[in-house]
C-alpha cells in the first residue's frame, strides 16, 4: 500500500505541475505582447523622426545643388570674360609693342638731358596739373600708397581714380611702377617685392583694377609707406611715393617722421633718394582730429622728403 501511495502522489504531482504551467502561459504571452506593442510604437516614432530629418536634408541638398549650378554658370561666364580679356590683351600688346619701344627710347633720351639742355628748356611752357602742380616729376620709379578704407571707397573713389590717371600722365614713361594700399597690400600680388614694367597696357590695367580694388585697410598710410621704403629703396634709383588718403588713425606723428627719416636718409647735400608726395581728400570733416592729424603728418613728411602735399577742396572728379 505504501508503494501505491507513493506512485499515486508522484503522478498527482506531475498532473499538478502540468496544470500550473498551462495557467502561467497566457500571462507570459500577454506580457510579451505588451512589450512588443511598446517597441513597435517606439520604432514608429523613430521612423517619423528620421523621415523628418531626411526631408530637411533633402531640402538642403536641393539648395546646395542649385547653388552649385549657379556657381558653375558664373564660373563659365568668368572664364568667357577671361578669354576675351586675354585676347584683347594679346592684341593690345601686339599693337603697342612698336609704340612702347619708341616711347621708351624717347623717355630715356629726355631723362638723360644735360644740365645745359635743361637750362635752355627752362623757359619753355611746362605741362602741369593745377591740383598737383609743383610736384617734381624727375623720378624714374613711382609708388602709389592708396587708402582703401570705407570712407575713401564711399565718398572719394571716383576722384581717386581721376587723380591716379592724372598723376600717371605726368610721367610719360618710367622704369617701374608699384601700387600698394595703406597697409602695404599689393594691387598685383604677382609683382610683390618687384617693379611692374611700365607700358600703356599696364597703365590701363592699373586704372581698371583700381575701380574695384578693396583690400583691408586701417585708414593709416604709415604701414604702406614703411613697406614701400623698406622694400624698394635703392641708392641708384630715383623713387617717388604718392600717398592718397584722408585719415591718420595713429595718435602721434613724430615717431612716424623719425622712422622714415632713418630709412630715407639725406645725402651730404640734403637730398633723399625717395621723394614723398601726398594728396589729401576732404572726406573726414574738419572737426575730426584724425583728418587733421593726416594733414599734419603729410605736410611734415613731404617737406622733409623733397615732396609736395596737396589738399583737395572738394570731392567732385
Amino acid at each position: 500500500m505504501s508503494v501505491l501511495d507513493c506512485i499515486c502522489c508522484g503522478f498527482g504531482a506531475v498532473i499538478l505541475l502540468f496544470v500550473l504551467s498551462k495557467v502561467a502561459e497566457p500571462m507570459i504571452l500577454e506580457q510579451a505582447a505588451e512589450d512588443l506593442t511598446g517597441l513597435v510604437a517606439e520604432l514608429e516614432e523613430q521612423i517619423f523622426e528620421i523621415r523628418g530629418q531626411v526631408t530637411v536634408l533633402d531640402r538642403e541638398l536641393r539648395g546646395k545643388r542649385e547653388q552649385i549650378s549657379i556657381t558653375k554658370e558664373r564660373i563659365a561666364e568668368l572664364q568667357g570674360d577671361l578669354s576675351a580679356l586675354r585676347g584683347q590683351f594679346v592684341a593690345t600688346e601686339g599693337e603697342s609693342q612698336i609704340q612702347t619701344e619708341t616711347e621708351g627710347r624717347l623717355a630715356a633720351a629726355i631723362q638723360e638731358l644735360t644740365d645745359e639742355m635743361r637750362r635752355l628748356l627752362a623757359g619753355s611752357p611746362r605741362r602741369r596739373d593745377d591740383t598737383v602742380g609743383g610736384i617734381p616729376v624727375d623720378s624714374e620709379y613711382i609708388i602709389f600708397i592708396i587708402d582703401t578704407s570705407g570712407s575713401m571707397q564711399r565718398y572719394a573713389w571716383p576722384l581717386v581714380q581721376r587723380k591716379m590717371q592724372e598723376t600717371l600722365e605726368l610721367y610719360p614713361r618710367v622704369q617701374g611702377i608699384q601700387i600698394m594700399n595703406d597697409m602695404g597690400f599689393y594691387m598685383f600680388p604677382q609683382y610683390r617685392g618687384r617693379w611692374i614694367p611700365d607700358s600703356p597696357a599696364r597703365r590701363r590695367s592699373i586704372l581698371t583694377t583700381l575701380s574695384t580694388w578693396t583690400p583691408i585697410s586701417n585708414s593709416s598710410p604709415v604701414e604702406g609707406v614703411d613697406a614701400a621704403i623698406r622694400t624698394f629703396f635703392a641708392p641708384d634709383k630715383k623713387i617717388s611715393i604718392y600717398i592718397f588718403g584722408d585719415d591718420f588713425s595713429g595718435m602721434i606723428a613724430q615717431p612716424v617722421i623719425d622712422e622714415i627719416d632713418r630709412m630715407n636718409r639725406a645725402d651730404e647735400e640734403g637730398n633723399r633718394r625717395v621723394r614723398i608726395h601726398a594728396v589729401g581728400f576732404p572726406v573726414i570733416v574738419d572737426e575730426q582730429e584724425s583728418g587733421m592729424r593726416f594733414a599734419t603728418l603729410m605736410r611734415a613728411l613731404c617737406e622733409r622728403n623733397g615732396g609736395t602735399f596737396v589738399g583737395l577742396n572738394g570731392l567732385r572728379p
